[in-house]
């Protein structure tokens, strides 16, 4: 297969097992999804969306959540991990929002990557998921499948990226990435992979990652 028939399986197959594709975070608007994004780094959607509901009855938009004190929100959020910092973000951002964006999320990458705790990856899911402006942020999972299908040399995220968007029509972002990712957790993961069930990886994927995989299984 050539890379471009590479690329074009890889579509049909994902829009065969995913048609409509769910967002991982539960959220209810621009806020909520920021701060639930912010939340996850490091962190489990699943863990995530079980603290979500606990933090958003107390605030859910940015006048509520700067009444709460850094220290609150951290007890809140302690179980997803990295607490002090996300805390501190979730206060700080919201304090901005309120102050130089009228309360909103705002819909450009420069002014969400300007807010504490607000990373390129954030800014680009808020973006995508939000307001539908294509983006294609790399997560682990996105990263790891990029590589299994010989598609990005696996360097770094930010390369990944700049591959993904190289590869696939700029019109598929917002869907694809989440189809990759739903993927790589039921079908690729990094531990307890089953190459029987993963037919993207056994049928496009890279040599090498094949052979090692092969190997790994004639020892057991």
């Amino acid at each position: 297969m050539t890379k471009s028939e590479k690329v074009q399986f890889a579509i049909t197959t994902l829009d065969e097992i995913y048609p409509t594709v769910p967002i991982p975070l539960d959220h209810k608007d621009p806020y909520t999804l920021l701060i639930a994004v912010l939340m996850s780094a490091q962190s489990t959607d699943v863990r995530v969306n079980q603290i979500t509901p606990l933090l958003f009855e107390r605030a859910d938009n940015p006048h509520a959540m700067v009444k709460l004190s850094v220290e609150e929100i951290r007890e809140i959020i302690k179980p997803v991990g990295l607490s002090p910092m996300k805390a501190k973000g979730i206060h700080g951002l919201s304090e901005i929002l309120i102050e130089k964006h009228n309360g909103e999320v705002p819909a450009s990458f420069k002014d969400l990557e300007a807010l504490p705790a607000v990373g390129h990856k954030t800014a680009s899911v808020v973006m995508s998921q939000a307001f539908g402006v294509p983006a294609f942020p790399v997560d682990t999972h996105i990263h790891r499948l990029m590589y299994r299908w010989g598609f990005s040399n696996g360097k770094n995220v930010e390369q990944t990226e700049k591959v993904a968007k190289r590869l696939f029509p700029e019109t598929l972002w917002n869907k694809l990435h989440l189809q990759i990712i739903w993927y790589g957790r039921e079908y690729s993961p990094a531990r307890g992979w089953n190459l029987e069930k993963d037919i993207i990886t056994r049928t496009i994927g890279r040599k090498t990652v094949l052979d090692e995989y092969y190997k790994k299984a004639s020892r057991k």
